[in-house]
């Protein structure tokens, strides 16, 4: 069954990718990173940053399969700078004088970014345990009806997906992220409307589609499918080992797993639709809603910041 609006071949498809903010959206280019954000006196404030990761300056970073692992961490720490950038426009005033937080007393100048970091080490703690850890827990209780180590990769990699799926169903229901998911929808009806060569307005943006096959969402969903195949052939060992050997190829997972989106994201034939259709399905489900239009405004604004003069420069 096709989606609406997506078995049509963009004219340019591109390599910029979003992140959906609070009351922004942010969008990652060739060469800036910008992050617009809808204040709450309505007016949109765009911050721009040199982009500067690890394949700019190494080339072995740019190898396949070492870029994805890379790339995967580097959107964490992007994202989750973006995130709080974000937030600061809406935190409470307090009357009385701020107290120092333990990390600007530790770390002075250098709060912000340990703060980053240990969210980004908390959330990488909190998805290791909650996708990694407790998916093999729970199908252990499975040992003595299946004896097969490939039935119980099967089934840890299905307990696996229930679990990402009732808490991305579960988060989505939240007033505050439904506004998120929406600026995701936003910044994925931009991208369209960017890669179909239309002028980037409100009105053309609009009548594109909420889904995208290059989402983070289906990148999440196909490291979830690989990681069942690649896990196989380890057999079933003590939960001691299966902890390290997950963690150990949770990079190689996650490398294959992006040169897969690649090759999907740059074909629209009937195999690559085929791949991508759980990740778009998970999309509609949860992860992106329709955006209103001062929504899109502020995708637009985000993405117009990071494009160049010359196309070929954010080819995919």
């Amino acid at each position: 069954m096709k989606i609406k609006n997506l078995d049509r071949v963009p004219k340019h498809i591109t390599s910029i990718g979003g992140q959906a903010l609070i009351e922004g959206v942010m969008m990652r280019g060739p060469k800036d990173v910008a992050m617009a954000v809808r204040k709450p006196d309505k007016e949109i404030e765009v911050k721009v940053e040199k982009l500067q990761t690890l394949g700019m300056k190494y080339k072995i970073f740019r190898l396949p399969l070492i870029r994805g692992v890379v790339g995967l961490v580097e959107a964490m720490l992007f994202g989750t700078k973006a995130l709080m950038y974000s937030a600061e426009f809406f935190e409470e005033e307090v009357e009385t004088e701020p107290k120092e937080s333990f990390t600007q007393k530790i770390f002075k100048d250098k709060a912000n970014d340990a703060e980053m970091v240990f969210a980004v080490v908390t959330s990488l703690v909190l998805a290791v345990g909650m996708f990694m850890i407790l998916p093999t827990i729970l199908t252990n209780f499975f040992k003595t009806k299946i004896h097969s180590s490939i039935g119980l990769n099967l089934v840890e990699g299905l307990v696996r997906i229930i679990i990402f799926l009732l808490y991305i169903i579960g988060v989505s229901r939240l007033d505050d992220i439904r506004r998120v998911f929406e600026y995701h929808g936003a910044e994925h009806k931009t991208i369209h409307c960017y890669e179909n060569q239309e002028e980037l307005t409100v009105e053309n943006v609009k009548k594109y589609p909420i889904l995208h096959p290059r989402c983070g969402t289906s990148f999440l969903f196909m490291v979830m499918i690989i990681s069942i195949l690649v896990l196989s052939f380890f057999g079933w060992p003590n939960p001691l080992q299966r902890f390290i050997v997950r963690i150990l190829m949770f990079p190689v997972i996650a490398g294959i797993s992006y040169e897969i989106n690649r090759l999907i994201g740059k074909s629209n034939g009937k195999l690559a639709y085929f791949l991508s259709y759980p990740g778009l399905m998970i999309q509609k489900l949860a992860t992106v809603k329709e955006p209103d239009e001062e929504q899109i405004e502020v995708a637009i604004e985000s993405l117009k910041a990071v494009l160049t003069d010359n196309k070929e420069e954010d080819k995919w």
